[in-house]
């Protein structure tokens, strides 16, 4: 039973999937380029093996202390066992594969679930999943993921050797690791994020802190440079790729091949620089992790920064960026808030669901939220359970899952 998308709305979508590409893609928010865009594009995200289907097949990815690392199907309550992986550090995804790093590299396993963004409507695929394997390194990389899963780049930066990967997306999707480009830099808290053809990489100060931007085409030649102090934290939206500096954003896009630097500085008087972004795929908003009890939202395609405090410090926080300016943020207390962002108002909370995590030092810092276009997940892993939040009815609490293992890692994938 399909427990999230009306019957009338799967419907809609399939038609879709028939009319599909006769329309032309929305200029005010075109698609970053990647380096396969032409060749992935004729097939839209299709790859042999996979079939489509007419909606998305979100996944919630739960992996634990272990590395055990299961799967549940939000479509059907359908529950997955996808192995043992090396115990993670830190887990990413770009909505398809799961990068799970540790201090010797990065495993990435395939969810089998993944939408194709063709920006004025959709294509959505399923395949079995599977481990692809690891990509070594020294320390606990940073990921940087694009827009598509098929197309383009991934980008991992290792900060004891300080090596630089670009990993070829179209290969991954064929169940190939195949390394586009690896270089080594000073070791360094550092990160390279695919930007058209080639990528974004930071260089270090002579105080071994990441300072300087370069964009670096498919060879690693050097094709522009930027300053970023203390440079963190990075995502890519439907307008381009941002970066994090101490003094506010560097947002990335190109003209044709041509990188192109423009720097957002934080408004007078600023809150403590964010560290971290997210936001749901795609789209131009996000927010911003900062030291201070708040959130920062950057827009993207305004090139603004907002600051929209909260009573206390979060946890984590996401911008649904939807017709209704949702932020959907977790709390040092243990609940769920929903603000409207454009009037930085509270809309509702629910009551505290993590206590035990948040009472165990060694976890609180594995709180996880995601979103998509109409739920919220939160992982709460002492409790090995994970709270699926309607957002848009009053943060209500549409469901307690249990998940196959104890979810001390969570993502979504599908998406």
């Amino acid at each position: 039973m399909n427990l999230r998308t009306p019957p009338a709305a799967v419907a809609a979508l399939a038609l879709l999937l028939l009319a599909g590409c006769g329309s032309a893609p929305t200029p005010q928010d075109p698609l970053p380029d990647t380096s396969d865009s032409a060749s992935a594009d004729a097939g839209h995200g299709a790859i042999a093996g996979a079939s489509e289907v007419a909606e998305p097949q979100l996944h919630l990815v739960a992996i634990d202390a272990d590395g055990e690392t299961s799967m549940l199907d939000l479509l059907t309550g359908t529950e997955s066992q996808l192995g043992k992986i090396s115990p993670p550090e830190d887990v990413r995804t770009d909505g398809r594969y799961i990068f799970a790093a540790d201090s010797t590299g990065v495993e990435i396993v395939d969810s089998g679930a993944w939408t194709w963004d063709h920006v004025d409507h959709f294509h959505y695929y399923r395949a079995e999943p599977k481990n692809l394997g690891k990509v070594a390194g020294e320390g606990t990389a940073t990921i940087a993921t694009g827009m598509l899963s098929t197309a383009g780049t991934t980008g991992m930066f290792f900060p004891t050797s300080g090596e630089a990967v670009l990993l070829d997306n179209s290969a991954l999707s064929a169940g190939t690791l195949s390394e586009t480009l690896r270089f080594k830099t000073e070791s360094h808290a550092g990160l390279i994020a695919p930007l058209g053809e080639g990528a974004v990489v930071t260089e270090a100060d002579s105080t071994g802190k990441a300072a300087r931007l370069r964009a670096i085409d498919a060879n690693g030649k050097e094709l522009a440079v930027a300053e970023c102090p203390a440079a963190a934290g990075t995502v890519t939206t439907r307008v381009g790729l941002a970066i994090g500096c101490a003094d506010g954003a560097v947002i990335a896009t190109t003209e044709g091949t041509a990188p192109v630097f423009e720097k957002v500085p934080y408004p007078a008087a600023a809150a403590a620089p964010a560290t971290e972004f997210n936001g749901r795929k795609g789209r131009p908003t996000v927010a911003g992790i900062s030291s201070d009890a708040g959130v920062w939202l950057l827009n993207t395609r305004q090139r603004t920064w907002d600051w929209l405090p909260t009573p206390a410090p979060v946890l984590a926080a996401v911008t649904v960026d939807d017709q209704d300016d949702h932020l959907v943020v977790v709390g040092a207390d243990g609940t769920v808030q929903v603000y409207d962002a454009s009037t930085k108002k509270l809309i509702a909370a629910t009551k505290p669901l993590i206590g035990a995590t948040m009472a165990d030092p060694a976890l609180a810092g594995k709180v996880q939220l995601t979103v998509d276009g109409q739920r919220a997940y939160v992982n709460a892993p002492a409790e090995g359970l994970a709270f699926e939040i309607d957002y848009a009815d009053d943060a209500r609490v549409a469901r307690t899952l249990e998940l196959p293992t104890k979810p001390v890692h969570l993502l979504e994938t599908g998406r």
